[in-house]
This record gives structure tokens, C-alpha cells and sequence, in this order.
């Protein structure tokens, strides 16, 4: 039988490591690089699935810690599953959760077998997470991308803490490989070595005699280390090493300077909370850099975010003089316009991207949009 999951490399950038591909799941076609909104609890906050996707949203993310916590995957599975229960139609990939587990730290307890962690944010009931269980709940919700059970440490860390997370997570890929049944559900390894390109072939490496993966996330970057570190990790490891026939997915990433550079590396998928969460705090994307709406010199200001852009926020007409009334007096609706002019931003950001590399135009396009930002 063969696999609704299929991805095409449709271009090359002749100057650098871009690509553009189209990733084919069962809720349709994802084409590359793309930007994923987080809808973390099954909801990209603020912003109605019909809109999401009038935005030029392709696939989003929603999380399967949270999830599994609060309403339960059982639930969502009677209810039909996450794409019904969430009113997205299009492809959905859950993370594995692992991230939000480590991050409680001293509440978690790592072994060969799996991670045992208190939900300290969800009334500290003590649960334990094997790579089979962990299968079990992401078949459960049917996302049409699900990641692996991985360990992903801090920035810094020691090299023994680097090498256990390569090691757990290369067995873990395993256990969830011949765990996964779901045929309708794409299941992504996940790439762990911090900073050291060396640690991170051999996690490929050990990936790749895991299982037939369909794609890979990158995980471990954007974990504290500054951007030049992350560029000099990424830019060495991602072309040598990543298969090229498969989607590469950088996990927790998403600021503009960021996509466009990983994008150079060969880099295809993306996601973050930084459009939404800036949203909330009153900031705006745009392409000369970052707007703080709460500053009193647009109090005055009549012009919209950004002139020409298509955005709903903008192209209606909001000033940034109303934005400022908004979120100055915290009203719902100011972070609800600053969110979809977010979004817009980064999915249009990736779009124009796509469109450059397809014109074999990438690097003129990049080192112009990083000036254009203030970031060249």
C-alpha cells in the first residue's frame, strides 16, 4: 500500500542550501519552507480556523502534553479527533510533548525506559511516559504528523548530558518506530546534540538505523544559546547531514532573521509562539523590524503597520494609533489584530521565499530581507 505521505524537492537554490518541496499528507499539500502557527491547546489563540487559513496557514502545531492533560485524549479521539474537535481541516503536526516535560526540571525523572514527571501545571498528578505510550496518545488525537518521544537539554550543557540525550533519544526513536501503527499518521524522528555538530551527525546517523523515518525535526536549538551560535550549529550540521529526500523540520524556531538564514541551510519547516505571544504584548512584526504599540510615539500615528501590507489589520485600515488605544487599554481585539498581522508576516515571509528560491533568486532575497530588517 502505498503512503499518503510523499515529499518533492521542486527547486534549488543555485547559490545556497534552499530548497523548495511540497509535503503531501492527507489533509493536503504542504509546500516548503513553511511557517507553522502554534495552536498549542488545540487552538492558534485569538484567531478562527476560516481566518488561520485565509491568512495562508498550511499546517499547524498543537501540543500533545497539554493536550493529553486537559481535555484528555480519549476525549478527543470520541469526538472524532483533533482536526474535528479543533475545526482545522488542513494537516495538523503534534509535537511529542517532550519539551514541556523537561522543562519542569527538578519534577522529572529521566530512565532507560521512558520519563516520570509531576504536571506541576496541571495540579502535579505524577504520570509516566514511555516512547510506546507516548505512540499510544499521538495516534489517539490523529494528527497527520506526530513526533517521537526525544530528550532535549538545555543551552549550555555537558557533554555527558548532550551524549545521554542523543543516546535515550536514539532508542526511544526505535521503541516509537515499531510502536506506531497508524497509517494515516506521518512519524517524525527527532535530531538531538546540542551545539556539536559531531553529536548531531551521529544522532542523524542512529535515526536513519532507527526506522524509515518520513521526515525529521531538528530539536536543541533555540534553547538559550545566542542566534550566531545557532547559525554556526545549523549551518555546518543541516546540509552535510540531514537526508536531502526528506522534510527537515527546526522545532521552536521562528523569528524572521531566523527562518531566513535556516532556510539558506536547507531547512523546510518551522514553528514558534513569537507571532502570537508579541502579539500579546503589544508588538508588531514588520519589515523594518519590530514594533512596540505600546510606545507613546504611536499615539498619534495615523499610518497602518506596515504600508502594502495585505494583512486584514492592514489592509482595513487599523492605524497604529488605534493599535496603541488597544493595547494601552487592553482590550481583547488589539492583540487579535496584531496577531493575524503576525502570522501574515511569517507566513508571507516564507511565501516570498519559496518564490525566490524557485527563481533561483534566494540569496539576493535573503541579504535583502535581513537589511530590509536591520539584521544584514
Amino acid at each position: 500500500m502505498a503512503s499518503p505521505f510523499t515529499y518533492r524537492i521542486e527547486a534549488e537554490d543555485p547559490t545556497t542550501h534552499a530548497r523548495a518541496g511540497v509535503l503531501t499528507t492527507p489533509h493536503g499539500d504542504v509546500p516548503t519552507p513553511i511557517f507553522m502557527p502554534v495552536g498549542t491547546k488545540a487552538t492558534v489563540k485569538g484567531i478562527e480556523p476560516e481566518r488561520l487559513a485565509a491568512l495562508g496557514a498550511k499546517i499547524v502545531l498543537a501540543n500533545t502534553y497539554h493536550l493529553a492533560l486537559r481535555p484528555g485524549e480519549a476525549l478527543i479521539a470520541e469526538l472524532g479527533g483533533l482536526h474535528r474537535f479543533m475545526g482545522w481541516e488542513g494537516p495538523i503536526l503534534t509535537d511529542s510533548g517532550g519539551f514541556q516535560v523537561f522543562s519542569h526540571r527538578e519534577f522529572v525523572k529521566l530512565s532507560d525506559d521512558g520519563v516520570a514527571f509531576s504536571a506541576v501545571d496541571y495540579g502535579g498528578e505524577r504520570i509516566v511516559w514511555t516512547p510506546e505510550e507516548n505512540m499510544r496518545i499521538a495516534e489517539a488525537l490523529g494528527s497527520d504528523i506526530a513526533m517521537q518521544l526525544d530528550v532535549c537539554p538545555p543551552f549550555p550543557a555537558p557533554e555527558a548530558r548532550l551524549r545521554r540525550a542523543v543516546d535515550l533519544s536514539a532508542a526511544w526513536a526505535e521503541r516509537c518506530y515499531r510502536a506506531h501503527r497508524r497509517e494515516d499518521q506521518a512519524l517524525f524522528g527527532i535530531v538531538q546534540g546540542g551545539m556539536d555538530v559531531e553529536l548531531r551527525e551521529e544522532s542523524i546517523r542512529r535515526l536513519q538505523e532507527a526506522g524509515d523515518f518520513p521526515g525529521f525535526g531538528i530539536g536543541g536549538y533555540s534553547v538559550g544559546e545566542d542566534h550566531e551560535t545557532m547559525y554556526a550549529s545549523l549551518g555546518a550540521f543541516v546540509p552535510r547531514a540531514m537526508p536531502a529526500d526528506k522534510p527537515r523540520y527546526v522545532m521552536g524556531v521562528g523569528d524572521p532573521e531566523t527562518l531566513l538564514r535556516a532556510v539558506g541551510f536547507g531547512c523546510d519547516m518551522f514553528d514558534c509562539v513569537l507571532p502570537t505571544r508579541t502579539a500579546r504584548m503589544g508588538t508588531a512584526l514588520t519589515w523594518r523590524g519590530k514594533l512596540n504599540l505600546r510606545n507613546a510615539a504611536h499615539a498619534t500615528d495615523g499610518h497602518p503597520l506596515s504600508e502594502g501590507c495585505g494583512c486584514p489589520t492592514c489592509a482595513h485600515g487599523f492605524s497604529r494609533a488605534y493599535l496603541h488605544h488597544l493595547v494601552k487599554s487592553r482590550e481583547m481585539l488589539g492583540a487579535i489584530l496584531l496577531t493575524q498581522h503576525n502570522l501574515f508576516f511569517l507566513l508571507d515571509l516564507m511565501r516570498r521565499a519559496r518564490e525566490a528560491i524557485v527563481r533561483g533568486r534566494y540569496a539576493a532575497f535573503r541579504d535583502a530581507a535581513l537589511a530590509s530588517l536591520g539584521a544584514a
